[in-house]
């Protein structure tokens, strides 16, 4: 009788020990932890979420998710995560994409781009029969990753559904409103001087939707690097279109453009750096550029104002 009291007061003690852990947790714990790979999802939680979120960013600013290789302290905070947003169509490194895919337990693993019609994505047929996953340069398509980020947060999260839709149809709204913002700032630029050239082929969607004819010195992906062939097609290309400014990106090397420009010059024409733009990383945490509006005005701007020659490389600098 003694041990079976004895048995019966620790049972008593561990469960009472276990309830006062778990009410312990679910209150150190009571916002939604998630972990999002590039900064620009990372930015649409925030807005969606908001005060009833705790996001963790994997990509800082400059960083290439085509290139980035996941560290022990990502495996730590992916593996705690309630939520994982990530991009999909392979935009992150094969490496953190199949640590995304072995994701299991508690944890729900979402790409943002799930869902979209597949009509309004771009399949160029250099990327092996993959989809181009830069699909935030058209805010139209980000709009709809949007509504991926709120319903997941209400599928997760039921309690603060209110709050989630009313965050997501104020987020919506300033979207529309940027979508109109890069709609006005790219009618400045004659249709026969919309070419964008950029270090890479992050570009295509915005092309597409806001009438740019887009090169890239590199394909979809970073990950090979430019030949010298490349280089002289594409030098060869903008000295006879005469394309007066190219662009390079904060998550990419610029000595790649640097080759482009002086080869350009020994063809006889002399092609100016318009500037540098965000293509898979934002700017830096607390700048306009840091946030995915901030980004895309940044973009806009700087690519128009080189085109019609309300500024140059030397007054960027």
């Amino acid at each position: 009788m003694q041990r079976l009291f004895l048995i019966s007061i620790t049972i008593f003690v561990l469960a009472i020990l276990g309830c006062d852990k778990k009410t312990s947790d679910t209150a150190a714990n009571k916002n939604v932890r998630i972990v999002a790979t590039i900064g620009m999802i990372t930015d649409v939680v925030k807005n969606v979420g908001g005060e009833h979120v705790e996001v963790i960013g994997m990509m800082g600013p400059g960083v290439d998710p085509h290139l980035y290789k996941p560290t022990a302290k990502d495996i730590k905070h992916l593996n705690s995560a309630q939520i994982i947003f990530y991009n999909g169509l392979h935009l992150e490194a094969n490496k953190l994409g199949d640590v995304l895919a072995k994701m299991s337990g508690d944890t729900k693993s979402v790409a943002v781009t799930d869902g979209i019609d597949k009509t309004y994505l771009l399949s160029p047929t250099e990327f092996d029969g993959n989809y181009d996953p830069h699909l935030w340069f058209d805010v139209t398509l980000w709009m709809k990753a949007t509504e991926k980020v709120r319903d997941t947060l209400i599928e997760v999260d039921i309690n603060n559904e209110v709050t989630y839709q009313n965050n997501a149809e104020h987020y919506l709204t300033q979207l529309i409103e940027l979508h109109k913002y890069v709609q006005t700032q790219a009618e400045r630029v004659p249709p026969e001087q919309r070419v964008l050239v950029t270090a890479h082929d992050a570009f295509n969607y915005f092309g597409k939707a806001y009438g740019f004819e887009v090169r890239g010195l590199q394909g979809i992906s970073t990950v090979s690097e430019a030949a010298i062939s490349d280089v002289q097609e594409l030098a060869s290309f903008i000295a006879e279109r005469q394309i007066p400014a190219i662009f390079v990106e904060s998550s990419v090397p610029a000595r790649s453009l640097e080759a482009v420009k002086a080869a350009v010059k020994s063809k006889g024409f002399d092609v100016q750096i318009g500037g540098e733009l965000f293509s898979d990383a934002m700017g830096d945490e607390g700048t306009s550029e840091g946030t995915y509006i901030g980004m895309v005005k940044h973009n806009i701007d700087t690519i128009v104002k080189a085109l019609i020659g309300e500024t140059t490389h030397s007054e960027d600098e």
